[in-house]
């Protein structure tokens, strides 16, 4: 199955731009599901058809989903207290009733995180377009599955779940309560769940369509998404240039916003390769009618995967180097820390932290450059850890 994930910054209209997508591969023939998590309905409105926790038929082979992240979200706060009950009735807590229950701020994000991977598993559509909240928002989310895990894995380490027999007496013997069980027991189907979503999103047929207005602030976007998503290894499908002005818009006064849309187009297609342009139809589209209109094709043929190779150059130099793809990076921008078996990447706003391959874990960070859009770092072998030739 297809993934195409769109994103744009606010107000770029990357939710219209998700649903004429979907709309376009249905009418390919496509069995495709438009995803979105807005807690108002901009996906219906788009569309036509309200949305919501149930999947709706939309046209023939087009599904849409807005799952309910109250009611997610009220489940697990259900199950968290049960599982927790003699904790709880240990420290005099009061439970709180369903229907008491609000969702925090993040709520959304993990609906839509849990519907993605339900989506993928279920297989029953070969396209599924999520619609993304804003760029920032968009690129915080992706992030997610892979930093809880690491998380969980610092937290609570599985290989200590093999001492369970044990806890009651180190507990006497320390004074203080161990892990129960069931922390455990979350903690890997948490883990379970999150390494479900990393595995969509790391598919080579999962990909990013970006959705931006042609101009100053649209290439700004652009080109801080394209590096924050080269960082977490998502390949661009596309861009999408919405809303663009015909040519031949009558008024003195839209000479201006014309002659940016012109640089921004020629320096998109010099960046990020063909663009498709979606003209402005003068209202805000509604109903599949005007989706239509727009004439946004459905999804392209998926881009080759973002890979960070690992170049074997100890013959030469002494060194092995990786190659980080970072398209837009700045040198000024960019830190480097290595922690332990971990390599701390910083690139202007966005930070990843990423496990060595086990051949960089034996060896030393002998120095990084930056050439275009690539940052190199060079490991050079550890003699006291390196296999020695016989």
């Amino acid at each position: 199955m297809r993934t195409l994930l769109i994103t744009g910054p606010g107000g770029s209209g990357r939710t219209t731009v998700a649903a004429a997508t979907a709309l376009a591969a249905a009418r390919e023939g496509t069995r495709t599901l438009v995803l979105g998590a807005d807690r108002t309905d901009t996906l219906g409105a788009a569309l036509g058809t309200p949305t919501g926790a149930t999947p709706t038929p939309v046209t023939e082979h087009l599904t849409a989903w807005r799952p309910d992240a109250t009611a997610g979200f009220r489940d697990d706060l259900t199950g968290f207290q049960h599982r927790a009950a003699n904790l709880l009735d240990l420290l005099g807590a009061s439970r709180l009733d369903a229907e008491e229950v609000t969702p925090l701020p993040g709520a959304e994000e993990l609906t839509l995180l849990r519907a993605l991977r339900d989506a993928a598993l279920a297989e029953t559509h070969d396209l599924l377009v999520v619609d993304l909240p804003a760029t920032p928002e968009a690129l915080a989310l992706l992030s997610l599955p892979e930093e809880l895990r690491r998380y969980l894995r610092r937290l609570l380490p599985p290989e200590r779940q093999a001492a369970r027999a044990l806890r009651p007496v180190l507990g006497r013997l320390a004074g203080v309560p161990m892990p129960a069980d069931w922390l455990y027991d979350t903690a890997g189907r948490w883990d379970t769940e999150l390494a479900a979503v990393e595995a969509v999103l790391a598919d080579r047929n999962t990909a990013v369509r970006l959705v931006a207005e042609p101009g100053p602030g649209g290439s700004d976007a652009l080109r801080t998404a394209t590096l924050g998503l080269a960082l977490r290894a998502l390949p661009v499908e596309s861009a999408v240039a919405n809303r663009v002005l015909p040519e031949d818009a009558a008024g003195p006064w839209l000479a201006g916003p014309l002659a940016q849309q012109r640089k921004a187009l020629q320096e998109w297609r010099e960046t990020y390769g063909p663009v498709h342009e979606v003209g402005h139809l003068g209202r805000d589209p509604r109903g599949t009618d005007d989706l239509a209109a727009l004439a946004v094709p459905g999804a392209d043929p998926a881009p080759a995967p973002v890979e960070w190779p690992l170049t074997d150059r100890i013959a030469d130099d002494g060194v092995l180097v990786w190659r980080v793809p970072l398209p837009g990076a700045v040198r000024e921008e960019l830190d480097l820390v290595r922690r332990g078996d971990e390599l701390v990447v910083t690139a202007g706003p966005f930070r990843r932290i990423v496990p060595l391959p086990s051949a960089l874990r034996r060896c030393t960070v002998d120095g990084a450059a930056l050439r275009e859009g690539e940052l190199c770092v060079r490991f050079a072998p550890d003699p006291a850890l390196w296999p020695r030739e016989r």
